[in-house]
């Protein structure tokens, strides 16, 4: 297809998705010129039907491939991941709205309903290619079975892999501190560098919680349905304190379709970017929020407050109650006395060598008129046998996942590495033909595991294997979080969760 075919397609789609409207078409038209370094558009070579864009973006992805080959072709831009990605966001910010006009629009519609508005700000996302709905549906969606209901689990593969040239380009970048990280309000339309990705479509609205200026934004690679994420206008640190609590619920309060989260404050525990504070949340419900009490219990000056242990492979107090204050008040009397509890019977140690090891991740909720608050015990501390941390999957389960668990997979929702595709498809044909898993090093790693789940299946054959290796994979990511749990759901560990409550 001619450039000016595909140019034209571009403006139609962005007519159609009400980006922009028909009088700003020779507009648009020449924005893109612009960006694709032609001086000239044949309107003769443009005629193309108006086609239809479905939910899933595959025909946008069609157009902008087209608009970029061109590009390489004639040596406008290099050829290599990054650098598409760089201008197919160059492309669509020529449709992006200006900032001030996507603010307004979700500002009126919230003054209706937040719903409308976030289901507004959603699409849009997604229609301005920030989310790149083509590539997350390539990701891998399933549900598994275990002793604490199902799990989901997610192999993800919408980030681009990046080709030899990409690394190359990106590791010879100059440095910039700008922006500080890729969560700070400055990303909002960067044009973006070989080491950073571009945001040259991306459109944040502004929110106060509890006094203080945050931005709300989706996720690109939307793990899970309505994946936003609520950050500080301030390059500060993350803390979990009475303060992030406060917050948490006042977002609740604004959008009480989602539920919201915080990563942990300490590394190995905490989420990949602790130096901007920020949470996680969505219109999702996730496993855990379905995770009902082993055991309830009161606590003394809080009795008003329902309170209990949930069924989980973490060890997680579940706080419910319609007064917000409330919850708000013992989570901060319980994060106070976990942040200084010691227990060397059960290897819990508040500090060793002044270095702090216990905080919460911290998940809120709204049912109906009951506000409830998930605080899941976390601990960092590392061993000789554990260096990575004794709370932390453990090495016999790095075949599967080996990075650190944070708040969306404490939900009960893995995010697991996109190697996983390749390495299990090579794994289905070894166990097929019984051939030695052993043997191959891209998939040695699994043997052991392989051997081992073998055994509990009289008949592994094309029909049912890979429904098994789906099982066996969601079976190690519930170890997983069971590995990070300070308490495990067994005799032994209850008792020695409830000597923690005992305190309280």
């Amino acid at each position: 297809m001619s450039p000016e075919k595909n140019i034209k397609a571009l403006v139609d789609y962005g007519i159609k998705t009400g980006l922009i409207d028909e009088g700003e078409r020779i507009y648009t038209t020449n924005l893109i010129l612009d960006v694709m370094d032609l001086d000239e558009y044949d309107v003769a070579k443009s005629a193309v039907e108006i086609r239809s864009y479905s939910n899933t973006g595959e025909e946008l992805e069609e157009v902008l491939k087209g608009l970029i080959d061109d590009a390489v072709s004639r040596g406008v831009i290099e050829d290599d991941a990054i650098s598409r990605d760089l201008f197919d966001t160059k492309l669509m910010n020529c449709l992006t709205p200006r900032p001030s006009y996507v603010r307004k629009r979700f500002e009126e519609l919230y003054a209706s309903s937040p719903l409308q508005a976030t289901d507004w700000y959603y699409r849009f996302s997604c229609d301005t290619d920030y989310i790149r709905r083509y590539r997350i549906k390539k990701d891998m969606k399933w549900n598994t079975a275990t002793p604490y209901g199902e799990l989901d689990i997610t192999i993800n593969l919408s980030k681009p892999e990046k080709d030899p040239k990409a690394i190359a380009a990106a590791k010879n970048a100059p440095q910039s501190a700008y922006p500080k990280c890729q969560l700070c309000a400055e990303n909002e339309g960067y044009r973006g560098r070989m080491n950073h990705p571009a945001r040259e479509n991306h459109r944040i609205i502004p929110i106060e919680l509890s006094g203080e200026d945050f931005f709300f934004q989706y996720s690109p690679y939307v793990y899970y349905n309505e994946h936003c994420i609520v950050f500080n206008k301030r390059h500060v640190p993350m803390k979990i304190d009475k303060a992030c609590f406060e917050k948490l619920f006042d977002f609740i309060r604004q959008f009480p379709h989602y539920t919201v989260g915080s990563n942990a404050d300490l590394p190995i525990v905490g989420g990949s970017i602790l130096s901007h504070d920020h949470f996680q949340g969505g219109r999702y419900e996730f496993p855990m929020a379905r995770a009902e009490y082993v055991e309830e219990f009161r606590i003394p000056g809080y009795e008003d407050v329902e309170a209990g242990i949930i069924k989980w492979p973490l060890a997680v107090i579940r706080l419910r109650s319609e007064d917000y204050h409330r919850i708000i008040a013992l989570a901060t009397h319980i994060l106070d006395a976990w942040r200084g509890y010691t227990d060397e019977e059960a290897y819990i140690f508040a500090e060793t060598d002044g270095e702090p090891h216990n905080t919460i991740t911290p998940i809120a909720r709204k049912r109906g008129d009951v506000y409830e608050f998930d605080l899941a015990l976390r601990n960092n501390i590392t061993t000789d046998e554990c260096p990575l941390g004794l709370y932390h999957p453990h090495n016999d389960l790095h075949h599967i996942k080996k990075e650190n668990i944070g708040l969306i997979e404490v939900m009960g929702l893995a995010i697991l590495p996109a190697r996983l595709k390749t390495e299990m498809a090579l794994l289905k044909d070894y166990i097929l033909s019984g051939k030695d898993i052993a043997g191959e090093e891209a998939i040695s790693s699994h043997a052991e595991w392989a051997v081992d789940f073998m055994k509990k299946y009289g008949n592994i054959n094309e029909q049912n294997v890979d429904g098994i290796l789906r099982d066996e994979i969601g079976l190690v990511f519930s170890q997983v979080l069971e590995d990070a749990g300070v308490y495990k759901q067994t005799p032994e560990g209850l008792a020695a969760f409830k000597r923690f409550i005992d305190t309280l």
